[in-house]
């Protein structure tokens, strides 16, 4: 089963009723939201009704759509929420700009994915507030400005690299969304825990924390996949007997391991020797998408150590083959 990349609509909801409600209800990111306290209380002593641009970037699930809402309730404001993917014609970001009220806040998921030409719309929005659209073809065609309210525009990016320079320097603040410590994630899961009305004990949290991959949107799935099953193969009570027959039946290991992951290792090291093997090759040998291994596997094995970067692709570290159980063999040619 991956519980990394398919949620089910009832995870959706629950994502949504797990979401922090306050700042002192966001754990971790510490310095993240020192800065965007002083971005949002600095704009409120001007009397300005929005802030700066922000642009939020990192892994899936670390929390860059909870802190966008977080800031639109601090600021006092209404959020509309759209995707880069969603935005494919000039008249779908107008309809989106035009329904904005003044001091708004709009949130453009995977902003990295906007169609290029409705991109290059974006920029006088975000400079001048003022949409310039062309109306009409060949000679009856004329160019149209809209005067918009003032909002606060707040991009999410997985792929930084991806996001193109004129509109990455439209933001008036950049942060980056690191991976979360292992006793933040605890706190996180024992905060939702007592959301669900479940009963967990200390035991059973350290046990759900560690294979988590250090990030709160996994932490909360597996919380709920353990819980539905101490509800149906136990007294509903969430132990560490329960919590760790659970995440094996999941196939989850020890640290977070998935069969996705395992397979990505066991391409490099079978398939490659270890490698260094490029990207392409490993997505066809992996049978995985390229995107999927950037966006869902490569960072946390990267993370801990067991795929490492060279100039002649990826290669699998010693403590890989010894998580596999297989010996290890020093890779050649790495440059």
């Amino acid at each position: 089963m991956d519980i990394l990349s398919t949620p089910t609509p009832e995870d959706e909801i629950l994502d949504t009723t797990l979401r922090p409600k306050s700042w002192q209800d966001y754990i971790g990111q510490e310095k993240i939201k020192k800065n965007l306290k002083i971005i949002i209380d600095a704009a409120k002593k001007r009397n300005e009704p929005c802030c700066e641009h922000l642009l939020f970037y990192g892994n899936s699930g670390l929390g860059k759509t909870t802190l966008s809402y977080l800031v639109a309730k601090e600021m006092k404001t209404n959020i509309r929420v759209a995707s880069g993917p969603a935005i494919e014609k000039a008249g779908d970001l107008a309809a989106i700009l035009t329904n904005l009220s003044e001091g708004d806040v709009l949130f453009l998921d995977e902003c990295h994915r906007i169609n290029k030409v409705c991109e290059e719309y974006l920029y006088s929005a975000l400079e001048d507030f003022k949409l310039n659209l062309v109306v009409g073809k060949g000679p009856m065609a004329r160019t149209m400005e809209l005067v918009l309210p003032r909002f606060t525009f707040i991009g999410a990016t997985t792929r930084m690299a991806l996001l193109s320079s004129p509109l990455r320097n439209r933001f008036g603040a950049t942060f980056q969304l690191n991976f979360y410590t292992l006793e933040d994630v605890e706190k996180i899961i024992r905060n939702s825990a007592q959301i669900l009305n479940v009963v967990i004990n200390s035991a059973a949290v350290q046990i759900i924390a560690k294979r988590s991959r250090f990030t709160p949107r996994v932490a909360n799935r597996l919380l709920k996949r353990v819980r539905d099953f101490a509800q149906v193969e136990g007294k509903g009570v969430i132990d560490e007997i329960i919590a760790k027959k659970a995440l094996d039946f999941l196939d989850i290991d020890e640290i977070g391991l998935e069969s996705g992951d395992k397979k990505i290792l066991e391409a490099i090291i079978k398939k490659f020797n270890g490698g260094p093997v490029g990207l392409q090759a490993l997505s066809a040998s992996s049978s995985e998408e390229t995107d999927t291994i950037l966006d869902i596997y490569e960072p946390y094995l990267m993370q801990i150590g067991f795929v490492e970067r060279t100039p002649r692709g990826r290669v699998a570290s010693k403590s890989a083959y010894a998580h596999l159980g297989i010996t290890y063999k020093a890779p050649k040619n790495l440059l």
